[in-house]
């Protein structure tokens, strides 16, 4: 088993953008970043770390996912429901599978840990 202190971010590689994940740009650049702790991005099962630069984009889900912010912070709307939620260090959601998700990233960095299940 693989122990981390969790105020550990480990080194995260360049991704490119959340394009690349099927996403849809709305203001800034939207970089990537991450580190897999388990599996792959495009496994049935996955963990690891995600970050992103200051932008605001629209992605509807492809996964189930469980996530904690460990860095910075970013307001989540659904766009179903119209609810609006702004999550910072600490503070976790889970997203069904086919939700659509405006992302609003006001600080520099966003680095979330999560697990996703298809």
């Amino acid at each position: 088993m693989l122990a981390i202190n969790s105020r550990t971010i480990p080194d995260l590689a360049p991704w490119g953008t959340v394009a690349d994940l099927g996403a849809e740009i709305l203001d800034g650049e939207a970089t990537i970043f991450g580190a897999m702790a388990h599996g792959a991005p495009d496994a049935p099962l996955s963990c690891g770390w995600f970050a992103v630069t200051r932008s605001r984009f629209r992605m509807t889900y492809p996964f189930n996912e469980h996530a904690v912010v460990v860095e910075g912070s970013v307001a989540l709307t659904d766009e179903r429901t119209g609810e609006r939620r702004v999550y910072g260090v600490g503070d976790a959601w889970f997203v069904e599978k086919g939700a659509i998700v405006l992302w609003e990233v006001a600080c520099d960095r966003f680095v979330k840990n999560y697990l996703a299940a298809a």
